[in-house]
């Protein structure tokens, strides 16, 4: 089977390379110099270097060529370009099925991945395009010393969850899948905001009382919220709530608890945002 990776950040290169123990695996990036420099070091200089690829996982900077033949196409771009590769995808008249690991809200719209993805790809019922999320308590550095990970895969039709979580699960990888794609989404991009609040008070040494008490409420409040846009109270209690919530909240690698430890060190946003180098 022949997997198109589109985004080749921390997170989609472990996807890519943990998918191409299976699987054949392209991995696309839009910068061609990127490309370059994966293609001659068989690893991602940028993001995870000393992991290197092996043979069944290659690399292209034409999204055309990269998606080609692919029976199944996982985005792993930032919220912010979501909507412009599927729009890209939409171009191409391609009807393979469409999985996200992004999260977040969209800048402009604050509309979930899931709103873009009915908006730009239709319903999957009309058009027989699957999509879904792909979401969970993960951090790439993990995944690709293949430490055991468990994430959820999410799309309304069972039947597509059950096969494509077959086709995902590795022996450190476990998936499990739901229908409660808002759920999921809401939970993806709702701990973002959490993580910095315990990341700030962490910063200023409020302790760990305090960084429990903010999880807890925290997650009250996402569940409240979710279920007010017709998510699942169990997803809320699953991988992709409680438990992203707790990672983002507490691991060394969580980017969004970094950003709450600089601010509280009296940085602005934006020096916070150029001293980390990457998306968080």
């Amino acid at each position: 089977m022949k997997i198109a990776v589109l985004g080749a950040g921390a997170w989609g290169t472990a996807l890519a390379m943990q998918i191409s123990q299976k699987h054949r695996v392209t991995l696309w990036a839009r910068n061609a110099g990127h490309v370059s420099g994966m293609r001659k070091a068989r690893s991602n200089p940028l993001y995870l270097g000393d992991f290197p690829f092996n043979n069944q996982l290659v690399v292209e900077d034409n999204l055309r060529e990269a998606i080609h033949d692919a029976e199944l196409i996982l985005s792993v771009v930032p919220t912010s370009g979501f909507r412009a590769i599927l729009k890209e995808i939409k171009s191409f008249n391609h009807k393979a099925p469409v999985i996200w690991a992004n999260k977040g809200l969209e800048a402009g719209t604050a509309k979930l991945p899931h709103e873009v993805a009915l908006e730009e790809l239709g319903d999957p019922k009309k058009t027989g395009q699957h999509w879904g999320a792909l979401s969970g308590p993960s951090f790439a550095a993990e995944l690709v010393r293949s430490l055991p990970t468990a994430l959820t895969l999410a799309a309304t039709d069972e039947a597509f969850t059950q096969s494509l979580a077959s086709i995902m699960h590795g022996n450190n990888l476990r998936v499990y899948t739901s229908q409660d794609v808002i759920g999921v989404s809401v939970g993806g991009a709702l701990k973002n905001v959490i993580a910095i609040a315990a990341g700030i008070s962490d910063g200023m040494g409020f302790g760990n009382n305090a960084r429990a008490a903010l999880i807890t409420r925290g997650l009250a409040e996402i569940t409240r919220f979710g279920m007010s846009l017709g998510g699942q109270k169990d997803t809320f209690m699953g991988l992709t709530g409680a438990g992203d919530l707790i990672l983002t909240c507490t691991g060394d690698y969580s980017r969004n608890r970094e950003v709450g430890l600089r601010l509280a060190k009296g940085q602005t946003i934006d020096e916070v945002l150029k001293g980390l180098g990457h998306v968080a």
